[in-house]
């Protein structure tokens, strides 16, 4: 914090304090399915040119739906990434490393697009599973979910859905490679910085782990239903790909 001083025009000395800015962490999670028991096999982050992009091999199978959508899959305690095997570390590891990034970084602002329904808790019940939970809420000053965020800059834009891929492709015109945590982070930072949301639209969707342990368990229809929507996009293909070797 720096302090400086200034003179005012009634003669006296007034104290102006200022902060540096908080830079801000977007993070994703890719699952092996939508309940909140789930686990984490892949934790990405993303702060300007900083990136961390972390797999994990999951002790829960991965839901089919889930496979489908993401193009993971676990073959004799292996993780394959649409039939690449890739490098693992362990979830508790993982953590650390994100953890660590964040310090790094000055106990940065966290923000994910639907995590305040699904990101946050199973991500919570990690942490707290491996003792890390006091440790990650010193190393961020708050968490924003950007989707409550933008149905609220972007309430008269007349918008049916508010998913990151269809924000994305609204206000950037452009597709990228979704269901990838990287990918995902990445995206959400450019959707971020389209939206130009001001320090009192932050402020009202800033919250805490505590805050949501408090709460209780949340909902996950939306994500629910994106996942249903991609899966059968997915399997529509699939079936059109299977008639076509047919004839």
């Amino acid at each position: 914090m720096r302090m400086r001083h200034r003179h005012n025009t009634s003669g006296s000395d007034e104290m102006e304090m200022s902060q540096p800015a908080v830079c801000t962490v977007f993070f994703d999670l890719e699952t092996t399915g939508l309940d909140l028991s789930c686990d984490i096999v892949q934790l990405a982050a993303v702060c300007g040119h900083h990136t961390l992009n972390l797999f994990m091999v999951p002790r829960r199978p991965i839901q089919p739906g889930a496979s489908r959508v993401t193009g993971f899959r676990v073959t004799r305690r292996r993780l394959f990434l649409r039939g690449r095997p890739v490098l693992t570390n362990s979830l508790r590891e993982s953590l650390v490393s994100f953890i660590t990034f964040l310090h790094v970084l000055g106990r940065p602002l966290l923000a994910g697009h639907n995590i305040r329904r699904f990101d946050c808790h199973v991500l919570a019940r990690a942490l707290d599973e491996f003792s890390l939970w006091s440790d990650f809420q010193r190393g961020v000053s708050g968490l924003v979910d950007t989707l409550p965020l933008a149905r609220q800059l972007l309430k008269d834009r007349g918008l049916k859905s508010f998913t990151q891929e269809n924000l994305v492709k609204n206000l950037l015109g452009v597709s990228y490679a979704a269901h990838d945590a990287l990918e995902d982070a990445r995206a959400l930072q450019k959707l971020y910085r389209a939206l130009t949301p001001t320090a009192n639209h932050i402020q009202r969707h800033v919250f805490t782990l505590d805050s949501l342990a408090t709460a209780g368990v949340s909902q996950t229809s939306d994500l629910s239903e994106r996942f249903k929507t991609a899966v059968n996009v997915t399997e529509e293909r699939h079936s059109s790909v299977s008639s076509s070797s047919r004839v």
